[in-house]
């Protein structure tokens, strides 16, 4: 759902997309052309993986990683998909 939702703005997405061979990270979704991720995260209300110590930490490395690399990321709950495709149509009108 979220990959045809991203594809309605911009097609070309893939899904689990690894950007670091090293660490093995992937992103959630990717369009390789603009170098633009997608995450979506996860347990926010549940005090999930990504907002205990250690996921959080690790995050914020993957998230460092892909700026350093050249990616645009940008990280959403589940409940933000209109709130993604205004960022994006935002985002492509201005490149």
């Amino acid at each position: 759902m979220i990959k045809a939702i991203l594809n309605s703005v911009i097609r070309g997405w893939v899904a689990e997309h690894r950007f670091d061979v090293t660490r093995k990270w992937r992103f959630d979704y990717a369009h390789l052309k603009l170098r633009i991720a997608v995450e979506i995260e996860g347990g926010v209300w549940s005090e999930g993986r990504h907002l205990r110590g250690k996921g959080f930490i690790n995050d914020m490395e993957k998230y460092n990683k892909a700026t350093i690399l050249g990616w645009k990321v940008l990280r959403y709950t589940p409940q933000q998909t209109d709130k993604m495709v205004d960022d994006l149509s935002n985002f492509l009108g201005r490149c």
